[in-house]
């Protein structure tokens, strides 16, 4: 007997069998107990979660022998059809190879005969969305009137690319992408039935790189299989799918934690050694912190297993929450920057490295227990105003550089405190330069307005259209700068602004002051003697727009 592979031999064959799409199930199973069948159902969703099998399900259940069933017999020659991809009432269409409007039409004028063996004529059109749009167009009348005894199960990857004319004729329902532990799951199920021994390490390797599929979980898991000769362990699967331990990407972050960048580069090289995919690698690296940011952040949280239990606890009292946070954002970029790397080894150091700069300056990391504010500069010299000072600017800087000696470090002059208006407030502009806050924490900044201080909260009136911004973790990052150029820990709270205060915002006082130059440069300009002579001998006129004020 030749073999089959565990993706088709596995494939179910009820709804009782499915994983991971009880929503769907539920309401198809509602529908055929109660007789309310739509005629036209559109199941979408990504590759190898169930829509093609839901499908083929729904087509035995409307055509058992022994009667319209959410729980078809499987047994009776129907069933048996089915199942075998036989049946001749069930008529399976590849869109993505019959896109042509003659495909169509020869399932349109099929479609008015009533069916050979079973109750309906079910036709199940897969990748619906590779319909040219002729070939919709010529569908569209059969799905807006069908035949009574006419079924349509439409199957897509990419629903955006149907006509609305076509999903506002169908019912839909969406299929979710599975969970690694929903796949995990049927995997030992499987493996139990098959009498293959496995270690609990391969099946989340092969739960994690099926992403969200149980088809292609199947197929790993074959291809996993043959790879062990017959059994599944943990370094093998990871050798075949190019992934590391996770007590290697542990290594990583303990080194971080520690600001040992000689250890770092010794983990880099151990992970390097196994030719990983390191895209995988910054992937596990990124969950691992999510992981972390969880336990430190969520009362009670409990890890699903307690493998690395101990260790990820003993990580998140070591690290702090906002560095989780940033390395995080380093992980994901640095995985999305791999392709643009001189080779994805240098990426992916490089990655590490970033984590590795963006250290605070005393060259330890922060605990997670407290947010420690950095060690201020010395005070500058006191300001010739009778307005109280700013207390003094943090000082960072970068960690240590790697395998050498750290060089002396020249501390910069002590930064100018912000100015500060009569009422004791800093001074909205001033404090924005001094923060260095440009780019979006510019934009936000300049159309906000210092309204007042309550306690260590700075309460700024923002304009409506950018409130949409000010979320994190833009919002912490923004809190950080203004706390290092006030030398205190602040928060920021925003509300809208009121329309009287909306003028003296930075950005619309720097607008008001480029009207003003251009109006006056352009008055400059018509009141210049020599324009004037030009215009009245020679009939010239000024280029509208051609005038800029200098310096602009």
């Amino acid at each position: 007997m030749s073999y089959q592979v565990l993706a088709r031999k596995w494939r179910p064959r009820k709804f009782a069998e499915l994983v991971g799409q009880e929503h769907v199930v539920r309401a198809l199973t509602n529908a055929l107990d109660t007789g309310r069948m739509h005629h036209a159902y559109l199941f979408t969703g990504t590759r190898g979660v169930g829509k093609t099998t839901i499908a083929r399900i729904f087509a035995k259940s409307l055509n058992c022998e022994r009667g319209e069933s959410a729980d078809p017999c499987g047994e009776c020659a129907v069933c048996t059809a089915v199942d075998e991809g036989r049946f001749v009432d069930l008529l399976e269409i590849d869109a993505a190879s019959n896109t042509g409007v003659d495909d169509v039409r020869e399932v349109i004028e099929n479609a008015q005969y009533a069916p050979s063996r079973g109750r309906f004529k079910v036709y199940l059109v897969d990748e619906v969305h590779m319909l040219s749009k002729p070939a919709f167009n010529a569908l569209l009348k059969t799905l807006e009137e069908p035949p009574p005894h006419v079924k349509f199960l439409l199957a897509t990857t990419d629903p955006q690319k149907l006509p609305v004319t076509v999903l506002s004729r169908c019912l839909k329902f969406n299929l979710k992408r599975l969970l690694p532990e929903q796949i995990a799951g049927q995997m030992r199920h499987i493996l139990g039935a098959e009498n293959i021994a496995y270690e609990d390490a391969a099946i989340e390797e092969l739960a994690r790189g099926a992403d969200g599929s149980l088809r292609d979980g199947l197929s790993l898991l074959d291809q996993a299989i043959a790879y062990g000769g017959g059994a599944l362990h943990a370094d093998d699967v990871r050798t075949m799918l190019g992934s590391v331990a996770r007590g290697q990407v542990l290594g990583v972050l303990d080194a971080l934690a520690d600001g040992d960048g000689t250890r770092l580069l010794a983990e880099c090289a151990q992970i390097a050694s196994y030719s990983p995919d390191f895209g995988g690698v910054l992937d596990d690296l990124a969950g691992v912190l999510h992981r972390l940011q969880l336990i430190q952040l969520i009362p009670g949280y409990r890890l699903d297993d307690d493998s690395d239990g101990e260790a990820l606890h003993a990580l998140a009292a070591r690290i702090a929450p906002e560095d989780v946070q940033l390395y995080y954002q380093i992980a994901i970029g640095g995985r999305r920057d791999l392709a643009l790397a001189p080779d994805a080894r240098t990426g992916f150091e490089m990655a590490l490295l970033r984590m590795l700069a963006f250290r605070p300056g005393d060259g330890t990391s922060r605990p997670a227990a407290e947010r420690v504010a950095p060690a201020p500069r010395p005070a500058p010299p006191p300001a010739h105003s009778a307005a109280p000072a700013a207390a003094p600017a943090p000082a960072y800087r970068a960690a240590a550089p790697v395998a050498a000696p750290a060089p002396a470090v020249r501390e910069p002059a002590p930064a100018v405190p912000p100015r500060r208006d009569a009422n004791g407030l800093p001074n909205w502009e001033s404090l924005i330069e001094q923060a260095g806050l440009r780019g979006p924490f510019g934009v936000l900044a300049q159309n906000a307005v210092l309204r007042e201080r309550d306690g260590n909260t700075l309460v700024l009136a923002l304009q409506p259209a950018h409130m949409g911004m000010a979320v994190e973790p833009m919002l912490s990052q923004m809190e950080e700068r203004i706390s290092g150029a006030l030398g205190e820990r602040i928060k920021l709270r925003f509300v809208d602004i009121d329309k009287s205060a909306a003028a003296a915002t930075p950005a619309a006082r720097a607008t008001q002051a480029r009207d003003a130059a251009q109006a006056a440069a352009e008055q400059s300009i018509a009141d210049d003697p020599f324009v004037q002579s030009m215009k009245r001998d020679f009939g010239a006129r000024v280029v509208p727009q051609s005038v800029k004020p200098f310096g602009s």
